[in-house]
């Protein structure tokens, strides 16, 4: 954070939220980068790491909660946001490393009154999550008519006030899919920016099978609560 500088005084407050699990060898890149943005704050929330990730965080002199169970990404990010009192926050992933640094664009078209939610359009690279993707990219136009090109961006700015009236967000990795789906149904605008990032891709190996059917599982759970009415 420009700490020499500083915000304009009559800038509204902004933070940066980062949920984070088991990040230690990726988050402390990721924070030296955003501490070059004019953020106000940043907040990590460590979701029951048990390698040290809270301790990298609190050595880049982020603010940060730990929770004692793991609570999933949707959980840190309602408390990320819960614990600021910014009035724009940016979520950002734990494993963008340097590449964090280019999030600023988000901010600046929510503060500039051009989108309530703004969206980082990135090619994520050979991760495998074509369905997850696909799924996520059909329900959001299905439900919203919005045409979404990276309905599973972690990286996306969005005014608090929308915040407060869509809800407590959606668990687990459904909270992306939730935000936009909600934000678009309040009457909110969506935009999404192309940002050249890079970040942490999931192998194709079991375990990478395993998330990405967990995270399936997670968006088909969002998309048939907002089917039914729900949120």
């Amino acid at each position: 954070m420009r700490a020499a500088s500083g915000p304009a005084p009559s800038r509204p407050r902004v933070a940066a939220v980062i949920p984070a699990r088991n990040e230690s060898a990726r988050i402390s890149a990721t924070l030296a980068a955003l501490a070059r943005l004019p953020l106000d704050e940043m907040v990590v929330v460590d979701d029951a790491s048990h390698d040290g990730t809270g301790h990298v965080a609190r050595a880049a002199r982020a603010r940060v909660i730990v929770f004692a169970e793991h609570r999933g990404k949707g959980a840190a990010m309602e408390a990320g946001w819960q614990a600021t009192d910014a009035e724009v926050i940016l979520f950002a992933d734990a494993d963008l490393g340097s590449t964090a640094e280019r999030l600023w664009p988000l901010v600046e078209t929510v503060l500039a009154g051009e989108a309530d939610l703004a969206i980082a359009a990135f090619r994520a690279g050979g991760g495998g999550l074509g369905l997850a993707t696909r799924t996520a990219r059909w329900g959001i136009q299905k439900l919203t008519g919005f045409r979404a090109q990276a309905p599973l961006s972690g990286q996306r700015a969005i005014r608090r006030a929308v915040l407060e009236a869509i809800g407590p967000l959606e668990e687990g990795f459904g909270a992306e899919v939730g935000m936009t789906i909600d934000c678009l149904r309040a009457g909110g605008r969506v935009v999404e920016l192309p940002i050249p990032l890079h970040h942490r891709v999931t192998g194709r190996d079991l375990a990478g099978f395993l998330h990405r059917g967990r995270q399936w599982m997670a968006i088909t759970r969002a998309l048939a609560r907002r089917w039914r009415g729900g949120r």
